[in-house]
C-alpha cells in the first residue's frame, strides 16, 4: 500500500522541493532534475517510463509518492470547429472538464481549478451542484498533459476559466502557475495565460504583487451592483467599486492590460444602456472587454442575445475608444458551457 505523508503529491513540487524530497527518501538530490523532466517535460504517465533512473529508485517511488495522472472519461469534438471538449476522472473518482481549442495562434486548453464551484453566477452551469473539493496543482497540470499526450499537439495558450473560481484555490493556482511556465518543464509563456475570477478582491490584489505576466480577466457581466447582484452572489460581498479598484491594481503593478468578460443575456444585459453604463464604468483604463454570448443551459432561463443585438453592443463600445471583441463560440455542439458535461455525467451515474 502506498505511503503517503506529505500534503503535497510530489507532481505538485518545485524543483527545490523535489530536491529535499529525495533527499529525505535517501536519494541523491541531482536525482530531481532528472525526475521533474520526466514529469513535466517528457509528461510520463508513469514512474516506470523513466528509463534513466535505477529499478530501486523507480520502485521506491512508486511506494512513497502516488504520481498523479487523469483518466480520459470522455472526448466530445465539434463538428463545428474541431473543439474538443475532455471529461477527467481524478483519482478520487470525481470529474472535471477541459476544452482543447484549436486557432491560428496555436493551441489553447481552458481548465478547471475546482471540482464544482461555491460562487453561485446564474448563468453558469459550474455552480449548480455547488462545490466539491479544490484541485491539486498535480490534477491542474495533469489537463493540460494529459490533453498533449492524447492530441500529440503542443499547447501554447492557457485559461483558467474552466470549472471553479482560480481567487477560491488561490495557493494551488498561484503554484500551478509557477510549474507550468518553469524552463524546465513545458516553459509556457506567463503572458499566454490567463486567469479568469468574479472577483475576489484580496486575491487579486495578492496576486498583482507577485508581479506575475500573466492575464487577468474578471468576469463583470453587469454596470451596477444591482444588476450584479441578481447575476452574481459575489457582487454581494465586493462592490463593483472594489473590484475595479482592484484591476487598477493589478494593472499597476504588474503593466497587464485587465480584460473584462461580459456575458450578453437577452433582456438582462444587453440594451443600448447597458452599453453606455459600461463604457462610463471602464473608460479610462487600459482594459479590453470580452462580449461573450451566453451559452444556453437548460437548468436556466437565461436566453443568449441575438447576433444583430450583440454586434450593435460592440459597435457602441468601440466607438467609445475601447476596444472589443466578441468570443468566437466554440464547441455549441457539445456541451460547450462550463459544467455541462460533468453534470451530464453525474446524472447518469445516478
Amino acid at each position: 500500500m502506498m505511503e503517503q505523508k506529505n500534503s503535497l503529491d510530489i507532481k505538485s513540487l518545485t524543483l527545490d522541493e523535489l530536491q529535499n524530497r529525495l533527499v529525505e527518501l535517501g536519494e541523491k538530490a541531482f536525482r530531481a532534475k532528472q525526475i521533474y523532466q520526466w514529469m513535466h517535460e517528457k509528461l510520463a504517465f508513469d514512474y516506470d517510463e523513466m528509463s534513466n533512473l535505477s529499478k530501486e529508485l523507480r520502485e521506491k517511488l512508486q511506494s512513497h509518492e502516488e504520481l498523479i495522472k487523469l483518466n480520459i472519461v470522455q472526448v466530445q469534438e465539434s463538428a463545428i470547429d474541431g473543439t474538443r471538449k475532455y471529461l477527467f476522472e481524478l483519482p478520487d473518482g470525481n470529474v472535471v472538464e477541459s476544452v482543447w481549442m484549436k486557432y491560428h495562434h496555436g493551441n489553447s486548453v481552458c481548465i478547471s481549478s475546482q471540482v464544482g464551484c461555491r460562487m453561485g453566477c446564474r448563468f453558469c452551469a459550474s455552480t449548480l451542484d455547488g462545490l466539491e473539493r479544490n484541485l491539486l496543482p498535480s490534477e491542474m497540470l495533469e489537463q493540460i498533459y494529459s490533453i498533449i499526450r492524447h492530441t500529440g499537439e503542443r499547447v501554447s495558450n492557457i485559461v483558467i476559466m474552466g470549472t471553479g473560481e482560480p481567487m477560491d484555490n488561490y495557493d494551488n493556482f498561484l503554484r500551478f502557475i509557477h510549474l507550468i511556465s518553469n524552463d524546465k518543464g513545458q516553459n509556457i509563456s506567463q503572458r499566454n495565460i490567463t486567469v479568469s475570477t468574479c472577483g475576489i478582491v484580496p486575491n487579486m490584489k495578492r496576486l498583482a504583487e507577485e508581479k506575475l505576466q500573466i492575464t487577468l480577466a474578471l468576469s463583470l457581466h453587469a454596470t451596477t451592483d444591482e444588476k450584479r447582484r441578481k447575476l452574481m452572489p459575489i457582487a454581494n460581498k465586493y462592490s463593483l467599486e472594489e473590484v475595479l479598484e482592484a484591476c487598477k491594481y493589478y494593472f499597476d503593478k504588474t503593466g497587464r492590460r485587465i480584460t473584462f468578460e461580459y456575458s450578453l443575456v437577452a433582456g438582462v444585459n444587453d440594451t443600448k444602456e447597458d452599453a453606455q453604463e459600461l463604457v462610463n464604468l471602464i473608460k479610462g483604463m487600459n482594459c479590453h472587454v470580452n462580449l461573450i454570448p451566453v451559452n444556453p443551459i437548460k437548468e436556466r432561463d437565461y436566453k443568449q442575445s441575438n447576433k444583430e443585438q450583440i454586434q450593435q453592443f460592440k459597435v457602441r463600445i468601440e466607438k467609445s475608444g475601447i476596444s472589443a471583441t466578441v468570443r468566437r463560440e466554440m464547441g455549441r455542439d457539445i456541451d460547450g458551457a462550463c459544467g455541462q458535461l460533468r453534470r451530464k455525467h453525474i446524472s447518469n451515474q445516478l
